[in-house]
């Protein structure tokens, strides 16, 4: 009777693996689709990438500058393991010489101040400048809130700049 009951238990945790199983599976996909997003040889400070894992169903989000980033970022995110649905949600933004210099600009305001130039020396800068259409808004992670505010005050000192969304996010120490 006991080979019967060990042999069920085996066969059904065979069967349906339990929450924590698929929860670890969960946490892969989102650390291998982060990965492979970053990894993008032309995603940059201009860009942002956000995702969400539901179940085998990956959703792309975000804004990017170039129509091949989103088609790029669809193609890696497809290849990962596990993936079965990509519900490709990216924005590309629109082109404009005006958004170009008001990017650049703000790039130079934020990366040239004092206190935020560290963040420039990473591979991909952490605070990401996304302009649309005259509109700013930052995204990413800073240390602490002056750091926050900081790049609030430079962006907000750009010409031409119509508006500033700040939506950088202090990380948790």
């Amino acid at each position: 009777m006991r080979k019967l009951v060990l042999l069920t238990i085996l066969a059904n945790s065979a069967l349906f693996p339990p929450a924590e199983a698929a929860a670890n599976q969960n946490e892969r996909l989102v650390r291998e689709v982060r990965h492979e997003l970053v990894m993008l040889p032309y995603y940059g400070v201009f860009d942002h990438f956000a995702y969400r894992v539901e179940g085998s169903t990956v959703v792309l989000l975000g804004q990017v500058t170039r129509p091949t980033l989103k088609t790029s970022a669809e193609r890696v995110v497809k290849d990962i393991e596990g993936v079965q649905k990509i519900d490709n949600q990216i924005e590309v933004l629109p082109t404009s010489p005006m958004d170009d210099q008001i990017r650049l600009a703000t790039y130079r305001a934020i990366y040239g101040h004092t206190a935020l130039s560290r963040y420039a020396l990473r591979a991909v800068p952490t605070i990401h400048i996304i302009v649309k259409n005259g509109n700013v808004t930052l995204k990413g992670a800073v240390a602490n809130e002056g750091d926050k505010n900081i790049a609030n005050l430079m962006a907000n000192g750009v010409s031409n700049v119509f508006s500033v969304k700040n939506e950088l996010v202090v990380d948790k120490e």
